[in-house]
C-alpha cells in the first residue's frame, strides 16, 4: 500500500482545501435552517465540480477519478457541514436511473438531483421482507382501465428520508404465481402521490430519521416503470451494488475521544487508565479502528491504481458497525450510571448519541447476517445458504 498522495493528488487536495475554506456554510447557517442548508451546500459543491465527482459530463459531474471523490470526501468530512440529505438520491436511486431508465426520465432527474433541487428515497424493506428483500409483499396491479397505469399498495418501513423526499424508486411485486426473484417490478414515484402516508418512527435517542410508508391504490404510469416487468429484481441488484458503497463506514466518536474522555474522569477521581479490563477493551478497539484504516487504504491504492476494490466494503461494513458498538457501549461504563441523561453539547452527551443510535448501523445498508453472507459466498468461496422456497411460486410459499 502507498500511503502518501501522488504529486497529482497533492495538487487536487490543496485545491479542494482552498475552495472548502472559501465556500463552507456556517454552524449557524446550519442551526437556522438544516434543510435549507444542506441544499445551499449541494448545489455549492455541483457549481464548482466537487458534487458526484466520478458520474460523466453529460450528467452534470465533472468525470473525475474514484481517488478524487475519496480525497473530497476526506477533506469535506474534516470540518462543519449540513447534515447529507442527498446520500440516499445520489448513491443509490439516481445511479438506478441511471441504468434502468429511459433518456428522458434522465434528464429530468439527474442533473437536478445534483443539484440539490430534489431528495430522493428507497422504498424497499417491509415488515416482512427485510434482509429477504426478494419477499416483498407490496402490489403493483394492472388498473385495467385502458391506461396502462398501476396501483400500488402495501407498506414499506425503515424507509430514510421519506418524510422529506420528493421522489423515490419503489420495489413492487407485481406477479404472485412466479417464484420471488421473478416477479417483481421496480418504478420511481412521486412521493406527494395521493395514496401515500408517511409516519415516522422515533429512534431512541429521539430523532425521527426513519418513516413507515402506507400505499393505499397509489397510480403510477407505466412510465415510470424502471426496466422490464417482472425484472425487478435485477434492477435492485443494480440499487444493492451501489448502497454498498454509499451506506456504512465509522462515524462519532472513537477510541481516541474515549481515552481522552478517561482522561478527564481520571483527574475527578474514576482511575480508569489504571483497570486492567479497560486498557484491554481499549487496546481491542485502537486495532480494530487501525485494521479499518489500513483496509480502506487498500481500496483508496486499488482505486488510485484504476483498479476495482475487493472485498474491503463488506469486511469494513461488518467490524466498522461492531466497532462502532463496542466504542459506544464501553464509553457508558466510563460515564457511570448517569451517562444517558448527559448535557446536550457535552462530550460524554456525544457518547450517549452514540450509543443510542449504533445499533442502527448493524441493518442500514445490509444486516450484519447479510453482510457475512456475502463474505462466505463471494469471496471465500463457501456453499450458498440454502433457500427452499427460491424456485417455488411466491404465492405457495406464503402458505
Amino acid at each position: 500500500m502507498d500511503f502518501s498522495d501522488s504529486p497529482q493528488e497533492a495538487a487536487y487536495r490543496a485545491k479542494v482545501r482552498q475552495w472548502l475554506e472559501q465556500n463552507r456554510i456556517s454552524a449557524e447557517e446550519i442551526d437556522a435552517d438544516p434543510v435549507g442548508a444542506a441544499r445551499a451546500w449541494q448545489a455549492r459543491k455541483a457549481a464548482a465540480g466537487f458534487a458526484c465527482i466520478t458520474w460523466p459530463k453529460d450528467w452534470g459531474g465533472p468525470g473525475g477519478s474514484q481517488i478524487e471523490q475519496i480525497i473530497f470526501t476526506e477533506e469535506e468530512a474534516i470540518g462543519t457541514t449540513p447534515e447529507n440529505l442527498f446520500m440516499i438520491g445520489l448513491g443509490m436511486c439516481i445511479p438506478t436511473l441511471m441504468f434502468a431508465a429511459d433518456d428522458e426520465t434522465k434528464r429530468r432527474f439527474v442533473a437536478p438531483a445534483l443539484r440539490g433541487e430534489q431528495i430522493w428515497c428507497q422504498l424497499f424493506s417491509e415488515p416482512g421482507a427485510g434482509s429477504d428483500l426478494a419477499a416483498v409483499r407490496t402490489k403493483a396491479l394492472s388498473a385495467g382501465d385502458g391506461t396502462g397505469d398501476w396501483l400500488v399498495s402495501g407498506q414499506k418501513v425503515w424507509t430514510s428520508k421519506a418524510h422529506l423526499a420528493d421522489f423515490g424508486i419503489i420495489l413492487c411485486r407485481s406477479d404472485f404465481s412466479v417464484p420471488k426473484h421473478k416477479g417483481l417490478t421496480m418504478f420511481w414515484i412521486d412521493m406527494k402521490s395521493p395514496g401515500i402516508e408517511i409516519v415516522p418512527i422515533t429512534r431512541m435517542n429521539g430523532v425521527a430519521g426513519f418513516n413507515e410508508v402506507f400505499l393505499d391504490a397509489v397510480r403510477i404510469p407505466d412510465a415510470q416503470r424502471l426496466g422490464a416487468i417482472g425484472e425487478g429484481w435485477k434492477v435492485a441488484v443494480t440499487t444493492l451494488a451501489h448502497e454498498r458503497y454509499a451506506v456504512g463506514g465509522t462515524s462519532g466518536p472513537g477510541w481516541q475521544d474515549l481515552l481522552a474522555y478517561a482522561k478527564e474522569r481520571q483527574v475527578g477521581g474514576d482511575d480508569f487508565l489504571s483497570e486492567g479490563d479497560f486498557r484491554a477493551s481499549l487496546a481491542d478497539l485502537y486495532l480494530m479502528a487501525e485494521g479499518l484504516r489500513h483496509t480502506r487504504n487498500r481500496t483508496i491504492t486499488a482505486l488510485a491504481r484504476g483498479n476495482s476494490p475487493g472485498p474491503e466494503m463488506s469486511i469494513n461494513k461488518v467490524v466498522g458497525t461492531r466497532y462502532m458498538m463496542d466504542c459506544a457501549t464501553l464509553a457508558l461504563e466510563v460515564m457511570g450510571p448517569f451517562g444517558l441523561a448527559s448535557d446536550a453539547g457535552s462530550a460524554a452527551a456525544q457518547f450517549r448519541n452514540h450509543f443510542l443510535t449504533s445499533p442502527g448501523s448493524r441493518i442500514a445498508g445490509g444486516t450484519d447476517e447479510i453482510m457475512k453472507n456475502i463474505i462466505a459466498e463471494r469471496v471465500l468461496g463457501l456453499p450458498p445458504e440454502v433457500q427452499p422456497d427460491r424456485e417455488r411460486p411466491f404465492d405457495a410459499a406464503l402458505n
